[in-house]
């Protein structure tokens, strides 16, 4: 196929694409020497431009790193075939957009699978170096490219054609999502041999980045940035810069203080941190302040069990030593030692009896605090809460989880937005997903810890726990026969998906670029007043076309 100049080419290359996605695990044609004629393919079209731009020749690239990527997904012995044929310079070349994003999310994809089999990963790391900045590059300006050279084109007519023909409508959001999260891959795989941290952490920002990187809702199946923090908190070296970011640490706790499928992640970094005794310290201040509120967590779905009590064990490995930083911090020590060994060392002597004593005082000390928020006294009922939390054991996980909800409810109104996020959290953490008993309680106290972080401008958690908490109404209807979904919650969702948007940062850096270079053209030729009103009036027009594309 590379020496024959057809305009068939392109057309017997489309079919080797089906074929490789169909049956990836197919020996025949990598036995015939796919994978060489792949990469003369890719060589000649960076070689000469003339020809990549003759008739549909422009779609050879694309389709030729793909069959290289779809062939060495699964099967090592592919991938040593595919580094014997020499593929791995024309994948780089495209990595580092001889072509375009297009060529790059093929070549990245194909380079990961390559990275990902102990037989063939030396020879990728020939090229450490080299691959490593051209995979942390791409990973940060994936969303603005595509946004720039795609998305932000309004004018279909100035697209690429083949861009066009290649994305089908609604794909180019999953398509930036995969670049990226195919990058932080790549990266994951030199990483995670404890290869280029050093490399990696240090790039000016590029940790920051890394902690708002996710998959979203168009690529949920991706651990994306926090999968990569974890395993740089499996090394000192990791860990010790993580730990120098405090924009960093506090993602972390948000995403531990979360709905998302990688909470345990978020969990398993903080416990990593605060164990050794080097970073420890630098992080006790924010992560003791969230990880209280999941210290009476019992296991998360089928990833982590007993998980409030390894939080437990790491908040207070030096506890008698007594940590002098933050007061707050000192406080919540406090408060995790008399909840997790105090309490419990005392509830283990009581009787049955005595418990259920306590338990029904608790339920007397409610309703009295029920009474007092009633009549508008919300700060005594906000004690009258503490009192029966105080006094009702342990073993009680459900009654518990309501009192810590009906406490949020309380902060909420008192303006506490931060201590009813935080109420709310171990009202969650009390409760088990899916358990009939405790299905109202907890998706209760989801929409308020959605409001909350709404409240907070945390669109993520606030999105993630609008899911949860629809996907628990929806559980909740079906049992009573009905199918009612909270138009609230829908409505709540739709507004954090345009915030959560992919390309929500460039759209606004591109709407704020066109204000500025036209607000200095106008100001130029004095019209400043009249352009200004305009853009007033034209930004409701934008705000919506940026709405409906990240729906």
């Amino acid at each position: 196929m590379p020496s024959i100049d057809s305009h068939e080419n392109v057309l017997i290359l489309s079919e080797l694409w089906t074929i490789a996605m169909h049956h990836p695990d197919d020996p025949q044609l990598p036995s015939l020497g796919i994978f060489a004629s792949m990469a003369a393919l890719i060589q000649k079209a960076i070689n000469s431009p003339s020809w990549l731009l003759h008739d549909q020749n422009i779609y050879i690239p694309y389709y030729a790193a793909h069959v290289i990527g779809s062939y060495t997904m699964n099967k090592p012995e592919f991938a040593q075939q595919a580094v014997e044929s020499g593929v791995i310079p024309q994948l780089l070349d495209l990595l580092g957009g001889k072509i375009s994003w297009v060529e790059q999310r093929v070549a990245v994809r194909a380079l990961g699978h390559l990275a990902s089999y102990q037989t063939t990963f030396e020879a990728v790391a020939v090229y450490e170096r080299e691959v490593v900045e051209l995979a942390m590059e791409l990973a940060c300006s994936a969303a603005d490219v595509v946004y720039k050279e795609f998305v932000g084109v309004k004018d279909g007519a100035l697209r690429l054609k083949y861009h066009c023909d290649l994305l089908t409508r609604g794909k180019a959001e999953e398509w930036a999502s995969q670049v990226q999260c195919w990058s932080l891959y790549l990266l994951n795989c030199f990483a995670s041999k404890e290869r280029s941290i050093t490399l990696i952490c240090s790039r000016v920002g590029f940790l920051e980045r890394l902690s708002k990187m996710w998959g979203g809702v168009a690529n949920h199946s991706s651990p994306a940035g926090i999968g990569l923090i974890r395993i740089l908190c499996y090394y000192k070296a990791g860990r010790k810069k993580i730990a120098e970011s405090e924009q960093v640490i506090q993602s972390l706790c948000n995403i531990s203080r979360s709905s998302d499928d990688w909470q345990y992640m978020g969990i398993d970094c903080l416990v990593l941190l605060l164990r050794d005794r080097e970073t420890r310290y630098r992080v006790m201040e924010l992560a003791s302040l969230c990880l209280v509120d999941l210290v009476e967590v019992k296991n998360l779905g089928n990833y982590r069990s007993n998980v409030g009590e390894t939080i437990a064990e790491a908040l207070l490995l030096d506890y008698k030593l007594q940590f002098k930083g933050d007061e707050r911090a000192a406080k919540t020590l406090q408060e995790v030692w008399s909840l997790k060994v105090g309490r419990r060392k005392k509830e283990r002597t009581m009787s049955k009896e005595r418990l259920e004593e306590r338990k029904v005082l608790a339920m007397l000390i409610k309703q009295q605090a029920k009474r007092f928020f009633l009549v508008g006294e919300v700060e005594e009922a906000m004690v009258k809460y503490g009192e029966a939390l105080e006094t009702c054991p342990l073993r009680f996980r459900k009654e518990r989880m309501c009192l810590y909800g009906d406490r949020a409810e309380c902060r909420w109104v008192v303006g506490d937005v931060e201590g009813a996020i935080s109420d709310s959290t171990r009202a969650i953490s009390l409760s088990a997903a899916g358990t009939t008993g405790n299905c109202h309680g907890r998706n209760r106290s989801l929409w308020r810890r959605a409001k909350g972080y709404e409240r907070k401008g945390m669109a993520k958690e606030c999105l993630m726990d609008c899911i949860m908490y629809v996907s628990g109404c929806v559980r909740m209807e079906r049992r009573r026969g009905g199918g009612v979904i909270p138009y609230d919650a829908v409505r709540l969702m739709s507004k954090m998906m345009d915030a959560t948007w992919l390309f929500a940062a460039a759209a606004a850096a591109a709407k704020s670029a066109k204000a500025d270079e036209l607000l200095v053209k106008d100001d130029e030729n004095g019209e400043l007043e009249e352009i200004v009103m305009r853009m007033v009036m034209e930004t409701k027009g934008v705000d919506d076309d940026i709405s409906l594309s990240g729906i």
